[in-house]
């Protein structure tokens, strides 16, 4: 199991931080290796990602989100095996941080090699830099989901 734990800080306010990182559909905008997600529930999201040629489609499901504080979540069923949690943390009124620890299991040779070379920790941090482009080009959010779980 890898653990990843990564950080990055954002110039905009944390309401606007945390409503953009709830919106599960827009993650391909800024995600490498992430084709599709489909908002199934308030909690469920159905994912298909390519990364290296290779395909996976999994579901993911929320299993504790808290407005402007933290959103986990875990994979359920099928071969990948994910849990995380982003949490945010307002460092000024227009600057926010956000955290992620991430924890996986690489499955196949190909994901355990490309993990032990440092491809996945590369991967969370150009994820977590685009993000922040993403959200401090567009000035605001695309939309938010302020429900507890």
């Amino acid at each position: 199991m890898s653990q990843i734990e990564e950080s990055v800080e954002v110039a905009a306010p944390l309401s606007a931080v945390y409503n953009q990182w709830t919106q599960f559909e827009e993650y391909p905008r800024f995600m490498s290796g992430v084709e599709r997600i489909e908002q199934r529930s308030p909690t469920l999201t159905h994912w298909v990602t390519q990364v290296d040629g290779v395909r996976r489609e999994f579901d993911a499901e929320v299993t504790e989100q808290i407005p402007d504080e933290r959103v986990a979540w875990t994979t359920v069923g099928g071969e990948v095996r994910q849990a995380g949690v982003v949490t945010f943390h307002r460092i000024s009124d227009d600057r926010t941080k956000v955290m992620l620890q991430l924890e996986l299991e690489p499955h196949g040779v190909t994901e355990q090699v490309g993990d032990k070379l440092g491809f996945v920790r590369r991967q969370a941090v150009g994820d977590l830099e685009r993000f922040k482009s993403f959200i401090e080009k567009r000035g605001t959010e695309t939309g938010g989901w302020r429900g507890q779980v």
